[in-house]
């Protein structure tokens, strides 16, 4: 990237930048915002890494796929300030930067990475939703948004960020446990009547745990299922597993299906697909079941 600058390649054209970089933050001082776009195994080493970018009022919006680190906090009632130790081992994002500074992010863009520096965007249209665990319409979070769109991208301020975070933890339950199995885009997969009728359970399960979460999440599973069936793309977790990245199975897969035995929400399709892709991802090394886990903690 020091070479080369970033380059953006979607369908509308090729976008060529050269951002100001350091390997070390340390060099680049306190910002207005930061913003974390890493897969969630990679959290805890970007939380002690970042202390040098953050001042008094820094705010950090965490763009990240599955249940995030910061879920409980501002959730309000018994479940106040509880952790998700799948996506924070540790409490490492929690105690060194904090809540107070989380704006949590969900993105909707079919991406790879062919090279170093280099993004492929597949989909014809991408969108950013950003917003604060409190429910709030921010400052901070709307002038963040006003950024994004100011450079291009649509970038929307929500109030219910949660049912945000559901409504794309869908898309992550439909694709990656099959396409990570399969090792096919979307569009192969659906084409088999058996594999989408599994692939509309899974959504349905979804849909399920989110309400008995209290997020109910406008919309069906047909609508998901047709949606999904038009993109000739992998999903990113099957990209991780053909490149040998970590890939982010508790936080997408296995917290819900956590969360349904909590709730009491039936999910025999998700439960059976999860652990055959859990198996692939140890089997290549690159994940690790967590050591006697249990239900979700208590803060301290």
């Amino acid at each position: 990237m020091q070479a080369n600058g970033l380059i953006v390649r979607a369908p509308d054209g090729e976008i060529r930048v050269r951002p100001r970089l350091a390997a070390d933050p340390a060099e680049l001082g306190p910002q207005d915002a930061v913003l974390v776009c890493t897969k969630v195994p990679a959290l805890g080493s970007v939380a002690r890494a970042i202390g040098p970018l953050l001042g008094p009022e820094t705010p950090v919006a965490f763009v990240t796929n599955g249940i995030p680190w910061w879920y409980y906090a501002s959730h309000g009632g018994a479940e106040e300030g509880r952790r998700v130790p799948e996506a924070d081992p540790g409490d490492l994002v929690w105690d060194l930067v904090g809540p107070a500074r989380a704006i949590g992010g969900v993105i909707y863009s079919a991406c790879a990475q062919p090279e170093p520096g280099v993004t492929q965007v597949a989909s014809a249209s991408s969108k950013l939703i950003i917003g604060e665990p409190d429910n709030t319409r921010s400052d901070r979070a709307l002038a963040l948004a006003g950024l994004f769109k100011a450079g291009g991208l649509p970038c929307s301020v929500s109030e219910k960020i949660r049912v945000e975070v559901w409504a794309k933890l869908l898309n992550n339950l439909l694709s990656g446990p099959i396409c990570s199995l399969n090792r096919r885009t979307m569009r192969d997969s659906l084409a088999d009547p058996v594999v989408r009728a599994a692939a509309t359970q899974l959504v349905e399960e979804g849909i399920a745990i989110a309400a008995a979460m209290g997020q109910p999440i406008p919309g069906g599973a047909p609508e998901r299922i047709e949606m999904a069936a038009q993109i000739h793309h992998k999903p990113s977790i099957l990209q991780d597993l053909e490149a040998g990245r970590p890939m982010e199975v508790d936080a997408l897969f296995q917290v819900p299906l956590r969360l349904a035995r909590e709730k009491g929400v039936p999910a025999p399709m998700l439960a059976l697909t999860v652990a055959l892709m859990a198996q692939v991802a140890e089997a290549a090394g690159l994940y690790q079941p967590a050591e006697g886990a249990g239900p979700l903690r208590p803060a301290a």
